[in-house]
């Protein structure tokens, strides 16, 4: 699970916690016999320092490569004051290519593997696991920022918020909760269309993924029931095949769609559910996968507080403006 952020650093970095590399950077590298180096899947050893270094891909074809280092990460904090966090691991790019830009200029993780910024920074930050994050709308004014706030403050906490069950699995990198099925107004559709109860943790959040991907069968079917939602005839454009689409200048009077999750139900605006890949057209902002495990991805996230409680298991969502959220 990666979230992009904003910075004014000179280069990118990468995999699991993707910081800045400063060009006033006191990074430290790591050997490729360190403990840290044997803690990623993508290294290799350079010639002759022996130094531990990685190449990372990712889903839009961007490519980072670099060093794992150290160095001190320093954040905002409650107090006022900025907190500082030493000895930090981090992927150091200095070989970046893809769909990066002046507002984006790396990543970092918050899966559950060791050396997420997840991870390496809880223990820091007092008692409970807790991090929460709030992703402002698509093509926001990029001086506008999301927010994520990591210990005991990120709690999220009010009358209209509801909670789902984190699920365990063998992989501890994802976030995964069971997802029932989605409405469209009030017609429910299924996850499964051959079981009534959905499989545990069929779903993983995660805020590096734009659309929400979903199994081809569940897919379809919704689709379709947003398709009779709207009475609009879908664009018939090859560059945008085989995503639903239609021409309008602004965004789209669509149905509200309801992500029904163990416990928890969440509505889904238009702004979540369609975007605008191009000049007068807005898309559904899902597509189908052929596997049987979906992505709840970042643009069904826009505009909401969800809090992440790694030692409560728990995720909980809360309907509100993250351009606001200070």
């Amino acid at each position: 699970m990666y979230m992009a952020f904003t910075t004014r650093a000179v280069t990118l970095c990468g995999h699991s916690v993707c910081l800045v590399c400063h060009a006033t950077s006191r990074k430290t590298p790591f050997s490729c016999e360190s403990q840290q180096c044997r803690l990623l899947d993508t290294v290799s050893c350079s010639q002759p320092q022996k130094l531990c270094d990685f190449s990372y891909g990712y889903g839009d074809g961007s490519l980072v490569q670099g060093v794992i280092a150290t160095d001190t990460l320093t954040l905002n904090s409650n107090s006022g004051q900025p907190a500082s966090i030493p000895k930090i691991v981090f992927g150091c790019g200095h070989n970046n290519s893809g769909t990066f830009n002046e507002n984006e200029m790396g990543l970092f993780g918050t899966g559950g593997r060791p050396l997420s910024l997840t991870s390496q920074i809880m223990s820091t930050l007092g008692s409970g696991r807790k991090f929460s994050q709030c992703l402002v709308p698509f093509r926001t004014d990029p001086s506008i920022t999301s927010k994520i706030i990591f210990g005991p403050e990120a709690e999220v906490s009010g009358s209209d918020v509801v909670s789902t069950p984190l699920i365990t699995k063998d992989d501890p990198t994802y976030y995964f909760v069971t997802l029932d099925g989605i409405s469209v107004g009030d017609k429910l559709f299924s996850f499964s269309s051959s079981s009534p109860m959905a499989t545990k943790g069929n779903v993983f959040i995660d805020a590096g993924t734009p659309p929400t991907l979903l199994p081809r069968d569940f897919y379809n079917r919704l689709v379709q029931g947003v398709k009779e939602a709207i009475p609009m005839e879908p664009v018939q454009d090859p560059d945008l095949q085989p995503q639903l689409c239609y021409r309008s200048a602004t965004l789209i009077d669509g149905p509200i769609l309801t992500a029904h999750f163990d416990g928890a139900d969440v509505q889904l605006k238009p702004l979540n559910t369609f975007i605008s890949p191009k000049e007068g057209v807005y898309c559904f902002a899902m597509q189908p996968i052929d596997g049987d495990t979906g992505i709840f991805g970042n643009f069904v996230q826009m505009n909401f507080l969800i809090g992440f409680d790694l030692d409560g298991k728990k995720v909980s969502f809360k309907a509100v403006d993250c351009t606001k959220q200070q």
